[in-house]
């Protein structure tokens, strides 16, 4: 249960536990020995007093009547501050010789025997003695019976076991509170660090600084390494972007020299391929293929520098629309077989018309490419709350659920496609996407796929 709460509780109830531990053995110690007294005070109390007692009981007798006629000192009196019970028995016969008010019947001791018994919830005291009166000739053999409720002293004994609990229980909710606020105080600093790292994973800001503890203990020492990781990490972070940097650089320079060469390489294998017959012109033709490919892998990987690098191009008013239709037209001759279907309404965007044409083309040649023939794949273009949607869809079998949440990645291809494309169109249409400030998403379905591109419309 503690690994559930936070670690201020936690502090607070093992201090408290630890504490209510010691409370009740001290509870049980004291306890053990109070009770002890006070059962031992009451027992002495009644032995004293019955004592006493017996010490300074006197009789008038009256000898003609042959009774006594007054019994000293008063029985009341005596008993009231002890609220005890007293009867005075004639030894020889049992006769009830004084009592004090509504003491119970005690019943008759054994004669000559001093004793202590416990009879109808007292404990009673016996003492024998001979009484004389002012006749010297006149005694008296009585037992002195002297009682106390037993209930009295286990009252007693009650209230100081009550004493004792609500003193383990008022001094283990005082830890408690106690331990809440030392541990608060405690945690403070700890907080102030917590505090710190939320700022810093919110803000990604690597060179905020750890606020450091007055005090040289744990806190102290935590503060110093955290910061000292910061200083690492901000140390880290500027070298892997500088490394990424150096590296969306190269490839961007890599690929922009690049076209110059191959467009050298295709000029010279077309003429080749028209002049060359047979084995010769089918192999020219064939390194013609691989060079547009190369050169199309290339474009591709330059464009993707470029949003690396932010790299934008200018940007003028173009009709979303004409680019789409353009973009269908070029795929027309090699739609094998697909039914491709454009509507599309004038739509005038702020943007590339090269990158929004490859943006265009890379989502129906990707529908065309990846669906068997007699698909029917459908392109549109509208305005819509002051933006421009390009929706391409088709009702082939669509995305594999496993592919759908990588769609967009780079270099990420489907298990059917086998060379026939680099795995680049879809990060292409969202880099594009992203630097028209716009969004691309695959729409959810059971069936075909459906690709929804949104761009900020022109300013009328």
């Amino acid at each position: 249960m503690l690994e559930h709460i936070s670690i201020r509780w936690r502090l607070a109830l093992i201090s408290a536990g630890l504490t209510c531990v010691i409370l009740c053995a001290f509870a049980i110690g004291v306890g053990e020995a109070t009770t002890s007294r006070i059962r031992s005070d009451f027992r002495n109390q009644l032995a004293a007093a019955s004592d006493d007692l017996k010490n300074r009981l006197r009789i008038e007798v009256n000898v003609e009547q042959g009774r006594i006629t007054k019994i000293s000192p008063p029985l009341d009196a005596y008993a009231g501050a002890e609220h005890a019970v007293i009867r005075i028995l004639n030894d020889r016969n049992g006769q009830v010789l004084g009592t004090t008010k509504k003491a119970p019947n005690l019943g008759r001791t054994v004669s000559f025997v001093d004793r202590t018994e416990f009879i109808q919830g007292y404990r009673v005291v016996t003492r024998h003695t001979v009484l004389h009166s002012d006749d010297p000739q006149v005694t008296v053999p009585v037992v002195i019976q002297y009682a106390r409720k037993i209930s009295d002293l286990e009252k007693t004994v009650t209230r100081v076991h009550l004493f004792l609990i609500f003193g383990v229980l008022g001094g283990t909710l005082l830890a408690l509170v106690g331990g809440l606020w030392l541990a608060g105080r405690a945690m403070r600093p700890i907080a102030g660090l917590t505090q710190t790292a939320r700022r810093i994973a919110e803000t990604r800001d690597p060179d905020m600084r750890v606020p450091g503890s007055r005090a040289d203990d744990e806190v102290a020492e935590l503060a110093r390494t955290l910061d000292e990781m910061l200083q690492a990490l901000a140390a880290s972070r500027v070298e892997t972007e500088e490394a990424l940097a150096r590296q969306r650089q190269f490839v961007a320079d890599a690929s922009h020299e690049l076209r110059t060469p191959l467009t050298s390489i295709l000029a010279n294998l077309e003429l080749l391929a028209d002049v060359l017959e047979g084995d010769q012109g089918e192999a020219a033709r064939s390194a013609l293929r691989s060079s547009q490919r190369m050169r199309r892998l290339v474009a591709d990987l330059l464009l993707l520098a470029r949003a690396d690098a932010k790299r934008d191009l200018p940007h003028e008013p173009t009709d979303l629309g004409r680019v789409v239709v353009e973009a269908a037209a070029e795929l027309g001759p090699v739609s094998d077989g697909h039914e491709l279907d454009v509507s599309a309404e004038r739509a005038v965007v702020p943007g590339s018309p090269d990158e929004l044409h490859r943006l265009a083309l890379n989502l129906m040649e990707n529908a065309i490419r990846h669906t068997p023939p007699g698909t029917h794949v459908r392109a549109a273009v509208e305005r819509a709350n002051g933006h421009v949607v390009l929706t391409v869809a088709d009702d082939g079998p669509g995305i594999p659920e496993e592919l759908r949440d990588r769609i967009f990645e780079r270099f990420t291809r489907g298990d059917g496609d086998h060379g026939g494309s680099f795995g680049l169109g879809l990060s292409i249409v969202r880099a594009v996407a992203e630097s028209h400030h716009g969004t691309v998403t695959l729409a959810p379905g059971n069936s075909g796929a459906r690709f929804v591109v949104t761009l900020p419309s022109r300013n009328p």
